[in-house]
């Protein structure tokens, strides 16, 4: 690691020491912007910006006073604040790959609403056709159809699939947050966990207390969540935690006795 690199360091934390402000976000950022100076020199996954993090970590150690969980947290901050730097490349990769895949999600969504409108053009068609030779058949017809539309199967797929997708992008934003990923990028996989969630989201009517109230509890969750995100809290690595465990636990639900039943 360059020696001029490790001397910004220094300063930087001497400073933040000398004005009051040496908390852990301020030695993250005072990491990420000496590690980024010279993160474009090196080529990605080499042993020089390994050796780069752990130098610039070292540093920190070496200019912090050991001070139980505080230094521990200063340290995990210097830490991420180098990771950040170092993989910056990638998450921006990672937030175009992720713009294609929700623009090849969307026109998945629009095939399959194209398919499900020309089903049920062609059992209105079925439905509104004369040629019956009974009322029996009538009716027979009708109960079918209003069997096909109204499947409970289908339902409980769709729902649980919208499940699932919420519960990978909580999933993805625990990970982004984890490794350095920007907060743009957290946010994301949130809104994207938000939107599948409303999926999800069994109607009023289907729905026993119990069900209503995770989904009320989990609302509430990934808005706390994206609050603290805002306010670039550190307690957003808790808060996504403590997200993706209820997510686990929401797809443990019970359907209503009477859904399953059937």
């Amino acid at each position: 690691m360059p020696n001029n690199i490790k001397e910004q360091i220094r300063t930087d934390l001497q400073q933040a020491k000398e004005t009051g402000q040496l908390r852990a976000e301020r030695i993250r950022e005072i990491v990420k912007a000496a590690v980024s100076q010279v993160v474009s020199e090196f080529q990605e996954g080499s042993t020089e910006l390994r050796s780069i993090v752990r130098d610039a970590v070292s540093v920190v150690v070496e200019n912090l006073q050991t001070k139980g969980s505080e230094f521990k947290e200063n340290v995990t901050a210097s830490i991420e604040g180098a990771l950040e730097a170092v993989n910056t490349k990638r998450h921006e990769s990672i937030a175009k790959t992720q713009a294609q895949v929700k623009q090849l999600q969307s026109q998945l969504d629009e095939e399959e609403n194209k398919i499900q409108q020309e089903v049920d053009g062609i059992l209105a068609e079925i439905q509104d056709s004369n040629n019956v030779n009974s009322p029996e058949t009538k009716t027979a017809i009708d109960s079918a159809i209003d069997a096909i539309k109204n499947s409970d199967e289908l339902a409980l797929l769709r729902r649980r699939y919208a499940q699932l997708q919420a519960q990978l992008a909580i999933v993805k934003a625990n990970l982004a947050a984890r490794y350095g990923g920007r907060s743009e990028e957290v946010k994301s996989y949130l809104d994207d966990a938000k939107n599948w969630f409303q999926q999800a989201r069994p109607q009023a009517e289907e729905a026993v207390t119990q069900v209503q109230q995770k989904h009320a509890q989990l609302e509430a969750k990934i808005g706390e969540a994206g609050t603290s995100l805002a306010k670039k809290e550190r307690q957003i690595r808790l808060i996504l935690r403590d997200l993706l465990l209820s997510a686990a636990d929401w797809l443990k639900e019970k359907e209503p006795a009477d859904k399953v039943g059937k």
